[in-house]
């Protein structure tokens, strides 16, 4: 018995621990940074990380649970074209920055936490196929499976929450210079329409390998 509870303890805190990693990849600090750009708030930029684990949770359960349930798999041109949509969204975030500069003289962004959900929720569906791989490799049956991908999520939440509170400090210190401020935003906005290019460009690739 206590070997099994033993076993179960290090696969949730394997689960734990790869859900912070999970957070700290490029696509997704990229993708939280240009919603921390537009905020005037520390604690917004703390709950859009909260946010979009939530969300990024939500979906990796959901898809998880269904697809270990049927015991099916989720097939490599479907995963592709995921990542594909990742690439895309990363692109339309960076343009959307842009056009915030406005946004940099309003008190409060307006469904800021809706778009970090939803965000989140994409970037989950283009993880599911390789969380769904690493639980099955992990887990011992359905129960293990399904506390390992929560505390995965748990973990991503977590990991997610540390780091987009770090990257709204410099957004949050520039405040008080409107065009420094502004460069900043313009400067997360290039990175995350680049990233997103070459993200797409290299997904591209690899529907033809």
């Amino acid at each position: 018995m206590k070997m099994i509870q033993s076993g179960l303890l290090s696969i949730l805190l394997l689960g734990f621990t790869l859900g912070i990693k999970h957070a700290t990849e490029p696509d997704h600090v990229i993708a939280v940074s240009t919603i921390a750009s537009q905020t005037k708030r520390l604690s917004r930029s703390s709950l859009a990380g909260i946010f979009w684990g939530l969300g990024h949770t939500a979906i990796l359960l959901l898809i998880g649970i269904i697809v270990i349930s049927f015991g099916q798999h989720i097939s490599g041109s479907i995963a592709l074209s995921l990542e594909l949509i990742v690439g895309m969204m990363l692109v339309y975030l960076g343009l959307s920055g842009f056009k915030s500069d406005k946004a940099i003289n309003v008190v409060a962004i307006k469904h800021f936490h809706k778009k970090s959900f939803l965000i989140g929720g994409i970037h989950g569906l283009a993880g599911s196929a390789a969380l769904v791989i690493m639980t099955t490799a992990q887990a011992q049956n359905s129960r293990e499976a399904f506390l390992f991908m929560l505390i995965f999520g748990v973990g991503t939440i977590f990991g997610m929450l540390l780091f987009t509170t770090i990257l709204g400090l410099p957004f949050l210190l520039s405040l008080r210079q409107k065009k420094l401020s502004i460069n900043i935003t313009r400067v997360a906005s290039i990175i995350s329409i680049v990233y997103g290019v070459y993200y797409m460009i290299e997904v591209g690739r690899n529907f033809f390998i």
